[in-house]
């Protein structure tokens, strides 16, 4: 690591400026990467390029990312071999059929319980509790809007909580980077300061219990009321549903090609644990066992499909690399994000900036300090692991470097990033909710944003609360 100088912090922020500019986050990411390379070598602009390549390069050199980027892609395999062969559909008849759903309320509930379940990935706890739900927030006229806000809201914000799955993962690996000790329970620790999950989450809940309608979604409720899904003009996302390979007449998909899977996928990852810990839980590898996970999913759900007789393995294949490059944009986006988090650690940029707030801000004002950056750069890059990637080895070194509580910091800057996330209309997780809902992606973002800053607002008191009295 080279001596921190206020120049460490130009790669991230001309990532973030260009970001928000351009709309383009890889390409904005590669600029950091560019430039902090540059910094790194003697300033020469062409060594840049070249080491920053070289930099995207090495980030597989690190089994844990390697394991992490691999995962994403396969997990789009998952989603495209549950979707298409009719899981998804299977699971909607089987609610249907037993009348556990049968009014408005139970199906918001359905919607938000789903979304706390499903919680190893939340892209598949979106579409998952969008395709179930959105048939019947249609027969009870409940708008489309308040379902993508349901889900989104519940997500990203409970993956973000479990150590056991892929964010977990991430959230871990970036946390040893750092160099601390037990990474695990640094995370976990951190949990109970992640102050704007838990507050979308409650209040999700709290906007079913009393039907409860903020600004725009209050029109969008009274116009589903009056019989109109979408309003005149809109343009729902494409729904992936749409894409799906048509059931035989007199012929519904069984359930358990959504069920069977998703369960193989949840209890596989306390066995890789297990595992990969030689006996001690805490001690394994969250790389690996999301990764084994998400692989014996796969494995089950075409040995399903096998035992059906409904797919051949060429069929598997093709939704397999469908699947898997529907995610690649975002493992792209988390590759460079990774490489450029590992340029700022050697530039120095999280002591620098530890060093500098820590002579110039009050102590109290850090972690609401923390949790307003992260989310402003989540709003601006889209993106909560890049955010990740760039926060937490600087939310580390200043809680290091200045004494303060780790998990609150490290909570403030997770909880920044969701919030970021939650609220940017350019994040993967507010498209694919809009996507999942079929509805327009702008109404998504515009009914969903004043819930979202109702509880950011109860996360910064949250922060300033626990940093003057603890």
């Amino acid at each position: 690591m080279t001596d921190p100088s206020w120049y460490s912090v130009l790669p991230p922020v001309l990532a973030i400026i260009l970001a928000i500019w351009t709309k383009q986050v890889i390409l904005s990411l590669f600029a950091g990467i560019w430039m902090g390379s540059m910094l790194l070598n003697g300033f020469n602009p062409l060594l840049g390029v070249t080491a920053g390549i070289d930099s995207i390069v090495n980030v597989f050199t690190d089994p844990g990312d390697t394991r992490v980027l691999i995962f994403t892609l396969i997990i789009g395999s998952l989603i495209a071999t549950i979707e298409h062969t009719g899981g998804v559909r299977g699971f909607v008849h089987f609610l249907e059929s037993r009348r556990w759903v049968h009014n408005g309320f139970r199906a918001q509930l359905l919607a938000w319980a789903t979304g706390l379940v499903i919680f190893i990935e939340s892209n598949i706890t979106l579409l998952v509790a969008g395709s179930v739900s959105r048939p019947l927030f249609d027969r009870y006229k409940i708008s489309r809007e308040k379902l993508a806000y349901l889900i989104d809201a519940t997500s990203a914000p409970v993956c973000v909580m479990i150590p056991l799955n892929a964010w977990g993962a991430v959230i871990i690996g970036l946390i040893a980077s750092t160099g601390v000790e037990n990474p695990l329970d640094a995370f976990i620790s951190s949990i109970p300061y992640n102050f704007y999950a838990i507050a979308a989450i409650i209040l999700s809940l709290v906007v079913i219990v009393k039907n409860l309608n903020l600004g725009p979604m209050k029109k969008a409720e009274e116009r589903t009321q009056g019989g109109q899904i979408l309003w005149p003009g809109a343009t729902p996302m494409v729904d992936i549903s749409d894409e799906l390979v048509e059931d035989k007449p007199g012929q519904v998909p069984s359930a358990a090609l959504m069920v069977l899977p998703i369960v193989a996928m949840i209890l596989m990852m306390p066995v890789g644990l297990y595992i990969t810990g030689d006996g001690n839980l805490i001690e394994g590898s969250g790389s690996t066992s999301v990764l084994w996970s998400v692989i014996v999913a796969l494995v089950v759900a075409w040995i399903m499909n096998f035992t059906h007789g409904e797919h051949s393995v060429n069929e598997l294949m093709k939704l397999f690399m469908k699947g898997a490059g529907g995610l690649l944009p975002i493992a792209t986006i988390l590759l460079f994000a990774l490489a450029l988090g590992d340029i700022a650690r050697e530039l120095g940029t999280g002591v620098y900036v530890a060093n500098f707030v820590g002579a110039t801000i009050a102590e109290p004002l850090l972690a609401p300090l923390v949790f307003l950056v992260s989310a402003f750069i989540a709003f601006s890059v889209g993106s909560s692991w890049g955010t990740f990637a760039i926060m937490i080895p600087i939310a580390i070194p200043i809680a290091t470097t200045l004494g303060l509580p780790m998990p609150l910091m490290l909570g403030a800057a997770i909880s920044g990033a969701i919030f970021g996330d939650h609220s940017s209309p350019i994040s993967d997780t507010t498209v694919v909710a809009s996507m999942a809902s079929a509805t327009d992606h702008i109404d998504h973002v515009r009914t969903q944003l004043p819930y979202a800053l109702v509880a950011a607002g109860f996360a910064t008191a949250g922060f300033l609360a626990v940093s003057l009295f603890s």
